[in-house]
């Protein structure tokens, strides 16, 4: 088992927006100005290109698929919420919040991975629960230890229970359950997708603990981690709020580890946490301001891994 790849599926954006639908539990997301909204797809598309370029100048093979203007999908720019990619040639499918949301899941872009070089097997297709109300954003709501075969779930209305515990019996995972929260206008509101609060590499873990507000909780996500060796870099939540939990470790070339991120996460970062993370990896980050503000996700969201058998 790897827990690190070097190949990723992004989807380039046509029609990047701030997604209403999405607006109602992601605290992240902002309200752009008249002038500047009227730029937001253009600029989002020059930030995707730049970053495509990045990932591929280090080495790591990225499958590109252009959205098409058929739906409105302003959120398809963030594949990681409805697919995920595994080893054994399984391919998860996932329920999705929003509506517009489920419009991004596509036959066309599962066939350019596979015109990729990889082998798809067997599709797990959890979309149903979507009639009953009931939500697993993929990578997004699990953040994964495939190595270790523990799966870490902040719950929330884009995170159900019970099919998470479903998915880690289908995929063979133990099953990591907690409730992390931040502080909106003065309260404490559920985290919208557990990777923005927490990321694992191959030798140690990103999370903000102090999102987690339940001490037994709390004790219990950091015993896995522990127990499993990865050394915890603590981030506060003001650095959640600059996504600097929505971070991924990749592979570049010669099998070369980067953790990759936004530019405004890197600068959150504090010299001593940067020193931390240089110990187990590569740094490589990209500005991504357009996209962070109007679609409240980063770096992370924008990459779903490919871990499928090649052809």
């Amino acid at each position: 088992m790897q827990q690190t790849t070097n190949t990723i599926l992004m989807i380039r954006p046509i029609n990047f927006r701030m997604n209403e639908q999405t607006a109602v539990n992601n605290y992240y997301q902002k309200v752009m100005d008249n002038v500047l909204s009227q730029n937001v797809s253009t600029k989002a598309q020059q930030e995707f290109d730049r970053y495509v370029e990045k990932l591929r100048g280090i080495g790591v093979n990225v499958i590109v698929v252009n959205d098409t203007d058929e739906f409105d999908t302003p959120d398809s720019i963030f594949p990681n919420n409805w697919v995920s990619f595994h080893e054994n040639g399984d391919v998860g499918l996932y329920p999705m919040f929003a509506e517009n949301r489920r419009l991004e899941r596509s036959e066309n872009i599962l066939e350019a991975v596979e015109h990729g070089g990889f082998v798809i097997n067997n599709i797990i297709d959890y979309t149903d629960a979507e009639e009953e109300g009931v939500f697993l954003e993929g990578t997004g709501s699990v953040v994964l230890d495939r190595v270790n075969r523990k799966a870490y779930c902040a719950l929330s209305p884009r995170a159900d229970e019970d099919l998470f515990i479903e998915f880690c019996e289908d995929f063979e995972y133990m099953p990591v359950i907690f409730n992390a929260s931040q502080t909106v206008n003065g309260g404490r509101k559920a985290i919208y997708h557990t990777n923005v609060m927490m990321c694992i590499g191959e030798t140690f873990a990103v999370i903000c603990l102090s999102s987690i507000d339940d001490k037994k909780e709390l004790r219990n996500v950091i015993g896995h981690l522990k127990e499993d060796g990865k050394e915890i870099i603590d981030i506060t939540e003001a650095q959640l709020n600059n996504f600097a939990g929505n971070m991924l470790q990749v592979k570049g070339v010669n099998d070369e580890l980067y953790l990759v991120m936004s530019q405004a996460a890197y600068d959150s970062l504090s010299e001593s946490q940067i020193e931390r993370l240089k110990k187990h990896t590569n740094i490589l980050s990209s500005s991504l301001d357009i996209i962070e503000a109007c679609g409240g996700g980063s770096a992370r969201c924008m990459m779903a891994e490919v871990f499928l058998p090649k052809a």
